[in-house]
């Protein structure tokens, strides 16, 4: 399907000074972007639920591009105080941030809900995200010209007729896993499409990826959901579908390109190897897109109080 590649590793430019942020940094297509980041001088932070194997993916970068300014940031997602915390921890350190890649994400999970009483899927792709962005977003603007990216899927076509069905996010019968995902995908989208309205006076770049369909630990929620049986069938599927370095390409494009600034590229959607790519209708509905922010945001205020986002 994508055949040619507009964007190759050796494309992105030198990155010192610069200071980034990936969110499932440890594996997958996460750890294959902060690892080109590192490579290319940017100050790394690999953030990620699991401290171990954080802390070992961070070895490993480090290994790998011989390169030392790569660190732990535990962030778990699940958890709005969880993610509170990250956010904080980050800035005590009082560094700039010019990169955030919100790539961390879990897909067609059995139904069950955050500590914070909402839909996995939905909290940990986007509200999580949703937070983590905020509380970041005075250092990021100040730290401008910079970029936010925001991992996607085309899986954002898999949603119900109305779109983000916001009074059922909650009931476990009204979707399957996989519109449980395709909502927060759409969501990633439409958050993006928000956010570049409210960034547009400033110098912050914020786009939203499809990173391609790649064989990473994704598909274990698959094998969770379905049960072992399918696990044959991913193995054929697996043959098909990019790998994680190639995966990375996208959001690396998003993140570091030249191209960005200069074509003035916000609140767009692009697919592999760092093209420009075409959003479902419900993708487009400003209307839903401000629905979805106010909701998103209070809920948060609900869970952590009205001034969190003026505290920070």
């Amino acid at each position: 399907m994508f055949n040619k590649k507009h964007f190759v590793f050796t494309d992105i430019p030198d990155l010192s000074g610069k200071v980034a942020i990936v969110t499932g940094g440890n594996t997958g297509i996460g750890i294959v972007t902060a690892r080109e980041l590192a490579r290319k001088n940017a100050h790394v932070f690999v953030a990620s639920r699991n401290k171990e194997r954080g802390e070992s993916a961070v070895e490993l970068i480090k290994k790998d591009t011989n390169k030392d300014s790569v660190e732990f940031l535990q962030l778990d997602l699940t958890s709005l105080n969880a993610v509170k915390h990250a956010a904080e921890t980050f800035l005590a350190r009082k560094l700039p941030l010019h990169i955030l890649v919100n790539n961390a994400g879990i897909m067609a999970t059995p139904f069950e809900q955050t500590q914070d009483g909402i839909q996995d899927q939905f909290g940990v792709n986007h509200i999580g995200h949703f937070l983590f962005t905020l509380l970041l977003l005075p250092t990021i603007k100040a730290s401008a010209p910079s970029r936010i990216v925001n991992v996607s899927s085309y899986g954002h076509n898999i949603v119900p007729s109305d779109g983000i069905e916001f009074d059922k996010l909650n009931d476990p019968n009204a979707h399957t896993a996989f519109q449980r995902y395709g909502q927060s995908k759409l969501a990633n989208i439409l958050f993006t499409l928000e956010l570049n309205k409210r960034l547009s006076e400033t110098n912050v770049y914020c786009n939203s990826v499809h990173p391609g369909s790649i064989n990473t630990e994704l598909t274990r929620g698959i094998v969770d959901n379905w049960g072992s049986w399918i696990k044959p069938i991913l193995s054929v599927i697996n043959l098909f579908l990019l790998t994680p370095d190639d995966g990375a390409l996208t959001q690396l494009y998003c993140a570091t390109s030249p191209e960005i600034e200069e074509k003035n590229y916000r609140g767009k959607y692009f697919i592999p190897f760092g093209e420009l790519g075409e959003t479902s209708d419900h993708a487009k509905n400003e209307e839903m897109a401000k629905k979805l922010w106010d909701f998103s945001e209070n809920f948060v205020k609900e869970k952590l109080g009205d001034d969190i986002f003026s505290k920070h």
